[in-house]
This record gives C-alpha cells, sequence and structure tokens, in this order.
C-alpha cells in the first residue's frame, strides 16, 4: 500500500537514485564501482517508483521492457570484448582513446563493458521484481 509519504520522497530519491548510478558506472573503469552496482541502485530507482505508484507506471517511465535490457547489456558487452579481437588483441583487453585531445576525458572498452553490465543487471532485477510486484497487487 502506498502512502503519501512514500509518494513525496520517491520524487526526490529517484533522481538522485538515478545520478548516484551513472556516477558509479563511470567511477568504475578506474576504481571499485562499476556497472554491477550502478545496475542495482538503478533498479532501485525504479523498484521505488512501483512501491509508490504501482509496477505499471514504473513500466512507463522505464519505457523499455526490463527483458529487452538483458539481451541489449549482453550485446554491448560483448562488443566491448570483441573490439579488442578486431584489433589482433586478446577478447576484453582494455582499449583507450581520448577523442578530444590530452585534456578530455578517457573513454575505453572497460566503461562500455561496466555499461552493458549495468544494463544486463538492471533489466534481471527490474525483470524479477516487478513480477512480483504484478503478482502481489
Amino acid at each position: 500500500m502506498s502512502t503519501l509519504i512514500l509518494r513525496t520522497a520517491t520524487r526526490y530519491l529517484v533522481p538522485l537514485l538515478l545520478l548516484f548510478s551513472l556516477f558509479l558506472l563511470w567511477r568504475g573503469h578506474h576504481e571499485p564501482g562499476g556497472g554491477f552496482v550502478g545496475g542495482l541502485v538503478a533498479a532501485t530507482a525504479f523498484v521505488l517508483i512501483g512501491l509508490a505508484e504501482g509496477p505499471g507506471v514504473a513500466r512507463a517511465v522505464l519505457r523499455l521492457r526490463p527483458t529487452l535490457l538483458i539481451p541489449i547489456g549482453l550485446a554491448t558487452s560483448t562488443g566491448a570484448g570483441l573490439m579488442a579481437l578486431l584489433q589482433a588483441r586478446p577478447f576484453l583487453t582494455g582499449l583507450w582513446s581520448k577523442p578530444g585531445g590530452p585534456e578530455a576525458l578517457d573513454l575505453g572498452t572497460p566503461l562500455l563493458f561496466d555499461l552493458g553490465v549495468y544494463l544486463t543487471v538492471m533489466g534481471v532485477v527490474l525483470s524479477i521484481l516487478f513480477a512480483l510486484m504484478e503478482e502481489t497487487r
């Protein structure tokens, strides 16, 4: 059962949780964190919406089916590994570039791999929890 306090808190907490999940995703290719933890935090934001407003509203806010996030994430992670094979390096070797010059941020395949993990974890967690939420309503 949703309360006014939960619905009000959700409006403020969800953007913060999603922003924090992106911070964890970005931080992960240099320090601990990354796709797994970021995906869990992002899934928590959508579960919070589901608890406050119902799983139908949470699915509408997500805009994609959670089961679609899983293959997109797996394909992204696999693509990150295959990029190294295209340069005759071992699978999942990290490749880095600075597209904006020496002062730009490092972009590389570890971030792409983490993005795939992020999407996969989000998809799996939300698929399970949305199904449980709909079953109990």
